[in-house]
């Protein structure tokens, strides 16, 4: 066997046919080569697709989550503050005389009903007063059978 310089061979190789190159190597041609690399493409997208979408979706929640512990944080602060504030005797006295009208004993309590107040109250009453024709039909049927 006659050996050619690498040159030569070099040159043969770069005269022959544009397709004859891409043939040899891994014996497919470009066609099959691209379907091939496709399908591997696809595989990965799909590959890749769900636990992207899940990831995006949990890191959303964790942002939601955040924003919902931070709130409850600030929560418990303001609690603990209405907390120390009612271990005072002082502001449970307080509170108990706005909220519950408690009066010391020996303390007389009055309540100012101021002039604008009293024709709401009316009002009040009269729409809880029950009509003379707004009977339950229990009362009704009473009337009628006693007489």
């Amino acid at each position: 066997m006659r050996r050619e310089p690498p040159k030569s061979r070099l040159r043969r190789g770069f005269a022959a046919k544009p397709g004859a190159g891409a043939t040899r190597v891994l014996g497919m041609s470009t066609t099959r080569r691209a379907a091939v690399l496709a399908i591997v493409v696809c595989a990965l997208a799909f590959t890749l697709a769900v636990p992207l979408r899940t990831y995006l979706s949990q890191r959303s929640e964790i942002t939601a989550q955040e924003q919902r512990q931070a709130e409850l944080r600030s929560q418990v602060a303001e609690l603990q503050e209405r907390q120390a504030a009612l271990n005072d005797p002082a502001q449970v006295e307080a509170e108990a005389r706005r909220r519950l009208r408690y009066v010391m004993p020996g303390e007389t309590p009055y309540l100012v009903q101021l002039p604008e107040d009293t024709p709401q109250a009316q009002q009040q009453q009269a729409q809880q007063a029950p009509t003379p024709g707004d009977a339950a039909w229990y009362e009704k049927f009473w009337t009628t059978v006693g007489g």
